[in-house]
């Protein structure tokens, strides 16, 4: 029997790294870990379900991925004031008193941030995605001090519904809501791709490869493959690009403390992670029921 039970629900996960992470965590601290990719269309169940018997069958949490972000949080206790109000879940925990909903992109995306550019703010930062994991994304640019965010999404109600809770929360802050890509990357200095356009089984790039070059820098929230098309296009123009891998084991460290109560170290997990995702498999083992990994197997 494991000592702590994880899973992961989400729609596309069989390549996710999650069990990797978490596993090797539970290692660093002598600690047994299972990790069960959950997917509710296989399952045949909807998220409530999968959410109630995780509760009953002593899962100790769940990490929550694309596209169920948005929904749980209708499902879960939020204690934190900022998660309420950024309206995404991606990590819940099971206790007597119920399940409370966080949410490990916010967090990990301000560690993100504040290792690449340090105290820098990002400056004007156009967004293209308002879903679950935009909007973390979103509101950790308005902590970080950004001067200015505009939103892009296909779905403009969303993006309208993004700007609204940004300034209820942040009303200094200028927020844009943009009709074309043009609108998006004249004069910003960041584009960050928040959709999951660019992922293994959703080719192509979320804004045209002549926008990109006019930013300073980029981010994509997309790990599978690690070296997506977006940061392919940016490294072309001269731009400095951030993985989403980088989100990945930020997002994880931050879980990974929620769920067992123990930190973790970056350096624990990075080197061996890294190892496994950029093609060096050989000897990790990665447990939990996990497939070895290649460089373009990560979520």
């Amino acid at each position: 029997m494991p000592d702590l039970l994880l899973g992961l629900i989400g729609g596309n996960i069989a390549a996710s790294s999650a069990p990797l992470l978490h596993t090797l965590a539970g290692r660093h601290h002598g600690i047994a870990v299972e990790y069960r990719r959950l997917v509710p269309r296989e399952l045949g169940k909807t998220l409530p379900q999968i959410l109630e018997g995780c509760a009953a069958s002593g899962f100790a949490g769940v990490n929550i991925t694309y596209p169920y972000k948005e929904e749980a949080v209708g499902h879960v206790r939020i204690a934190d004031e900022a998660v309420e109000a950024l309206g995404a879940v991606n990590t819940v925990l099971f206790a007597e008193n119920g399940m409370a909903g966080h949410n490990t992109d916010h967090t990990g995306f301000i560690a993100v941030c504040r290792a690449a550019f340090g105290a820098a703010p990002p400056g004007v930062v156009g967004l293209i995605g308002a879903g679950g994991v935009g909007r973390a994304i979103a509101f950790g640019l308005a902590e970080l001090g950004a001067s200015e965010v505009r939103l892009l999404d296909q779905d403009r109600t969303r993006a309208a519904r993004l700007s609204r809770d940004l300034k209820t929360v942040h009303p200094a802050l200028r927020v844009a809501l943009c009709d074309d890509e043009c609108a998006l990357a004249d004069g910003a200095d960041g584009l960050i791709n928040g959709t999951p356009v660019g992922m293994h089984g959703q080719p192509g790039l979320p804004v045209q490869q002549k926008r990109i070059a006019q930013a300073k820098w980029v981010f994509d929230a997309v790990y599978t493959p690690v070296e997506t098309p977006f940061l392919q296009a940016a490294r072309a123009a001269g731009l400095t690009a951030i993985s989403g891998f980088e989100l990945f084991l930020h997002q994880g460290i931050d879980a990974w403390k929620l769920f067992s109560g123990l930190p973790i170290p970056e350096a624990a997990l990075r080197a061996p992670l890294e190892q496994a995702v950029f093609g060096k498999t050989d000897h990790v083992d990665p447990g939990g029921g996990a497939a070895p990994l290649t460089r373009d197997k990560i979520v």
